[in-house]
């Protein structure tokens, strides 16, 4: 008969090895030679048994210490070779697939309390309301606590009961072969417990369909996509878990004159051919009314222009943004016969020194000049 190996050596550890270095090796040694791993292997079945007999031997406290003094001699008296018995073995496997499968001993229970949904609501504000802040009110489809029962999910006067299937801890232990896995309970799908008269309210959910009308505070400066957090005004929870959230996220409406970016406000400003030319002071729209800015001579179509403190101050920014003010030189349109001669006279009385009066016309038509040749 062959002599037995050193346990320490079946596992491949040090004689001084702990209690969690001997469980570790372990479970590495049984998940790669378990026979339902290796069903046309039986040199893998018996590297199993050994590991698992030299692990029920190393892990029983006074085993281990009768085997460190005598040896094998110290133990057979005690030791199931080969079988597939023990505390020893179904207590470290049962850890190796809790933790697979998200499971723990036997004796575990999963919780069957769920915290409710966060709920999302678009919420669409004009630029104004962004930058100068506002209340309103919204209306939302909400998972809401029963209130005939509670949440329970029972009729009044009655409780749920413990499930006879899993005794109210959530999961059943399937056996299969040598594997042993722990599920999610078929009858209570891992409450614990069972509505034998439900509520005639809810049906036994313990949560209800329910429109909310809710008063929602916008900050000022808020911009697009910015959330604004409702504590606990989410869905309901499960099994009297907490209530969700509920996050109302920002956009702005498209303005007729601004366009937002940060905490500057950009705008077009259409001016007149002769105040581009002499220059003069136009009137500007900003959030707050109007207000004066003065247009040099000169200015060339493109040409912008900041008005400090103009713009919106931002939610989490301690300065408020500028107006940054595009203009655009308009040309004018449906001209008398009149109005065209006094044109014509003018391009005829600036033609003759061209460069001087359109600098960027003769620098772009000498760049043209210098292409072809």
């Amino acid at each position: 008969m062959a002599a037995k190996k050193d346990y320490y050596e079946v596992l491949g550890v040090n004689k001084d090895a702990s209690e969690e270095e001997i469980k570790k090796s372990y479970r590495k040694l049984a998940m790669k030679y378990h026979p339902d791993r290796n069903p046309d292997n039986p040199k893998a079945e018996e590297q199993f048994k050994e590991a698992k007999e030299a692990y029920e031997m190393l892990s029983d406290d006074q085993k281990r210490a009768a085997y460190d003094q005598y040896g094998h001699a110290g133990v057979e008296q005690g030791a199931g070779a080969g079988g597939f018995g023990g505390a020893g073995f179904g207590d470290a496997f049962g850890d190796i697939f809790g933790d697979i499968f998200g499971g723990g001993r036997a004796g575990g229970q999963r919780s069957n309390v769920y915290r409710g949904a966060d709920l999302r609501y678009n919420m669409e504000i004009s630029l104004e309301d962004a930058a100068k802040g506002t209340e309103t009110k919204i209306r939302i489809p909400v998972q809401s606590t029963c209130e005939t029962c509670k949440g329970s999910g029972a009729r009044p006067g009655t409780q749920p009961v413990t499930c006879t299937t899993c005794g109210g801890h959530g999961q059943v232990r399937m056996q299969q072969g040598f594997f042993s896995v722990q599920q999610t309970c078929p009858k209570c799908h891992g409450n614990g417990k069972m509505v034998k008269d439900p509520c005639p309210t809810c049906n036994g959910a313990g949560r209800m369909k329910q429109n909310k009308t809710l008063s929602v505070k916008i900050p000022a400066g808020v911009d697009e996509g910015d959330r604004i957090r409702l504590s606990g005004e989410g869905e309901a929870g499960v099994n009297g878990g907490p209530t969700g959230d509920l996050y109302v996220v920002v956009h702005l409406k498209q303005h007729e004159i601004f366009q937002r970016d940060g905490g500057n406000l950009h705008c077009e400003m259409p001016i007149s051919f002769s105040t581009a030319a002499l220059g003069g002071e136009i009137e500007v729209p900003t959030l707050g009314g109007s207000a004066k800015m003065k247009i040099p001579a000169e200015t060339q179509t493109g040409g912008v222009f900041r008005l400090k403190g103009k713009g919106i101050k931002p939610l989490r920014q301690s300065d408020t943004g500028d107006l940054m003010v595009h203009v655009v030189v308009e040309t004018p349109v449906k001209l008398t016969e009149k109005q065209k001669e006094l044109l014509r006279e003018f391009d005829t009385s600036t033609q003759a020194d061209a460069g001087k009066h359109s600098p960027r016309n003769k620098s772009w038509m000498n760049k043209v000049k210098d292409f072809f040749e």
